[in-house]
C-alpha cells in the first residue's frame, strides 16, 4: 500500500510535468482548477497528517483540549473566504506579494514578504519531516537519515517537475484517501459500541486515569488571555498562511474561489467531526490494552501513534498499512504545497521581480523556480535531520502566529485601508514577524520545554494576542506619519 500510494503520486507528476511549461502552468495550474477541484486541494492543505495522527492522539490523552484545536482549525477557512480570498483573486497573479505590490513599494515589499513567507514555510517543513522520517522509521525499521532523504527526495520531484498541477492533484488524491481513512475508522470505531456515541464517551471516561475530568478543558482553563491568544490564533492564522492562499490564484474566478472554500469547509469540518469519534475511539479500545501499551502505561510510539495502534485494533496490518500509508501521502502534499510556495516567493518574487526587475524570461524564472526546489529540499533534510530529537510541535503554532503578526495585517490593511503606506506596512510587518518569533521563544513552548527553564519569561502560548495588536497598530501609526505620497501604482481599496 505504501509502495503503491508512492508510486501513484509519482504518476501525478509524471503527468503534470507534460503541462507545467509556463510560469502561470507551473506557478497557478494555468489558472484552470474548478472550483471543487481547489476545494478538495485547499482541504488537503488544511487537514494533514498533524490532524488524522497529532490531534486524534491529543484527544486520546487529553480529550477536551484536543477538540478546542480541532474546533480551532475548523473555523479558520471561513475567515480566509470573508477577509481575503476574492479580493486576493482579483488583484494576485501568483503570490501574496503580488496583491500588496499593487498598493506599495514592490521591492521592499517583495523582499519583506518573500522573507516572511520562507520563515512560516521552514517552520512547517520541519515539522513535516520529523513527522515523516519518524513514520517511515517505525514502519520499515529504516534508518532516520535515509528516511529523511527519500522523502526530500520525493518532495524535489513533484514540485521540479510537475509543479502547481502535480501539488493539487496530489493534494486532491491525499484529501480523498484521508476522508475515506477516517470515514471507515470511525464507522468500525462506532459498530464497536452499536453505533451509539454515547456508550463509546463513556467507555473512553473509564479507561482514563482521570475519567470525566477529561471531559472540561485544562491546559487552557487557568487564563482567559491565553485561551483567547489561541482562539486568534487557530481561526486567524490560515487566512494569512502563504501556501494556503496561493490555492486562491489556481481557479479563473472570484466565484470559483468562494465555490473552493465551501468544498474545503465542508470536507475539513467533515473531517474534524470524524476526529473526535477516532480520538475518544482510540481512548476507549486501545486505551487498556496492553498490547498497544508500553511499560509505564503509555501508548507505544507516543501519542501520535494512537490512530495507528487503533487501526491496528480494527483490522489488522492491512488497515494499518492504509492509515499509514495514507499519513505519509499526506505529509508529502503538504510538504509539496510548502515547497512550491516557498519556491514562488524565491524565484518569482526574489529573483523575477527585484533581481530580474521584472526583465526576467519565463524560462529562466521557471528554472529559478526548481533550482530554489532542490535548495528548499536539501535545506529542509538538513533541519530535519538536526530536529530528530527535539520537540518540534511548537513550530506549527509558531507558524500560525507568525501569519497572524505579519502577513494578515498587511494583506488586510492593504486590502480595507487606502492610507496604508509602505514604510508602514513594513514597520508593522517585521513588529509583527520579530515579535511572534521572539516571544515564542521566551515563552513556555521554547523557554520551558525546550531549553529547560524552570519559567518562561513570557507567559503566553502563542503570543498572538498580542503580537497581531501590535502589528496592526505600528502600520497604522507609521502609515499616519509618513506623508510621503503614495506608489505611482496605487489602486483604490474598493477593488
Amino acid at each position: 500500500m505504501f509502495v503503491g500510494i508512492v508510486l501513484v503520486t509519482l504518476g501525478i507528476t509524471y503527468w503534470a510535468a507534460r503541462r507545467a511549461h509556463s510560469a502561470d502552468q507551473f506557478y497557478a495550474a494555468g489558472g484552470q482548477i474548478s472550483g471543487f477541484q481547489n476545494g478538495i486541494a485547499l482541504a488537503g492543505d488544511m487537514i494533514s497528517a498533524g490532524a488524522l495522527l497529532g490531534l486524534a492522539g491529543l484527544i486520546c490523552s487529553s480529550g477536551f483540549d484536543g477538540l478546542i484545536f480541532a474546533v480551532g482549525y475548523a473555523t479558520g477557512l471561513p475567515f480566509v473566504v470573508f477577509l481575503v480570498a476574492e479580493r486576493l483573486r482579483k488583484l494576485g497573479r501568483y503570490t501574496v506579494a503580488d496583491v500588496l505590490a499593487t498598493r506599495l513599494s514592490e521591492t521592499p515589499i517583495r523582499i519583506f514578504t518573500a522573507i516572511a513567507t520562507l520563515i512560516i514555510v521552514m517552520f512547517y517543513l520541519i515539522a513535516q519531516m520529523v513527522g515523516a522520517g519518524q513514520l517511515i522509521r517505525l514502519l520499515f525499521g529504516l534508518d532516520y537519515l535515509y528516511a529523511q532523504i527519500l522523502v526530500g527526495a520525493l518532495m524535489i520531484c513533484y514540485v521540479m517537475f510537475g509543479g502547481m498541477v502535480a501539488t493539487t492533484w496530489v493534494q486532491i488524491v491525499k484529501a480523498a484517501l484521508l476522508l475515506t481513512a477516517g470515514i471507515a475508522i470511525s464507522l468500525l470505531v462506532l459498530a464497536k459500541f452499536g453505533f451509539d456515541y454515547n456508550t463509546l464517551v463513556a467507555r473512553a471516561i473509564a479507561v482514563h486515569p482521570r475519567h470525566a475530568a477529561i471531559m472540561m478543558p485544562q491546559v487552557y482553563s487557568g487564563s482567559v488571555w491565553q485561551s483567547v491568544s489561541l482562539g486568534m490564533t487557530l481561526m486567524l492564522g490560515a487566512a494569512g498562511l502563504p501556501h494556503v492562499l496561493m490555492r486562491f490564484f489556481t481557479v479563473p474566478d472570484t466565484r470559483a474561489a468562494r465555490v473552493s472554500v465551501f468544498w474545503a469547509v465542508m470536507c475539513q469540518s467533515g473531517f474534524f467531526a470524524l476526529i473526535f469519534i477516532i480520538g475518544f475511539g482510540a481512548l476507549a479500545i486501545i486505551g487498556g490494552d496492553p498490547a498497544y501499551l508500553d511499560a509505564k502505561g503509555a501508548i507505544r510510539g507516543g501519542g501520535n501513534m494512537a490512530t495507528v495502534h487503533l487501526s491496528h485494533a480494527l483490522g489488522g496490518d492491512t488497515l494499518m498499512g492504509l492509515v499509514s500509508a495514507v499519513a505519509f501521502a499526506t505529509i508529502l502534499a503538504v510538504v509539496a504545497g510548502l515547497t512550491l510556495t516557498g519556491a514562488s516567493a524565491v524565484s518569482h518574487d526574489l529573483y523575477a521581480r527585484i533581481i530580474g526587475r521584472g526583465r526576467a524570461t519565463e524560462r529562466s524564472e521557471i528554472r529559478a523556480s526548481r533550482l530554489a526546489t532542490v535548495g528548499l529540499g536539501i535545506l529542509s533534510v538538513l533541519l530535519g535531520i538536526a530536529f530528530q530529537t527535539q520537540n518540534v510541535a511548537y513550530m506549527i503554532s509558531l507558524a500560525y502566529a507568525v501569519s497572524c503578526s505579519s502577513t494578515l495585517p498587511l494583506l488586510i490593511l492593504a486590502l480595507y485601508w487606502g492610507g496604508l503606506t509602505t514604510r508602514g506596512a513594513i514597520a508593522g510587518g517585521v513588529i509583527g514577524l520579530v515579535g511572534a518569533v521572539a516571544l515564542t521563544v521566551l515563552g513556555p513552548p521554547v523557554w520551558v520545554k525546550v531549553l529547560g527553564n524552570a519559567a518562561p519569561i513570557f507567559p503566553l502560548d502563542p503570543p498572538t494576542i498580542v503580537t497581531m495588536p501590535l502589528a496592526f497598530l505600528t502600520a497604522f501609526v507609521v502609515s499616519v506619519m509618513d506623508r510621503r505620497p503614495a506608489s505611482a501604482s496605487a489602486i483604490s481599496p474598493a477593488v
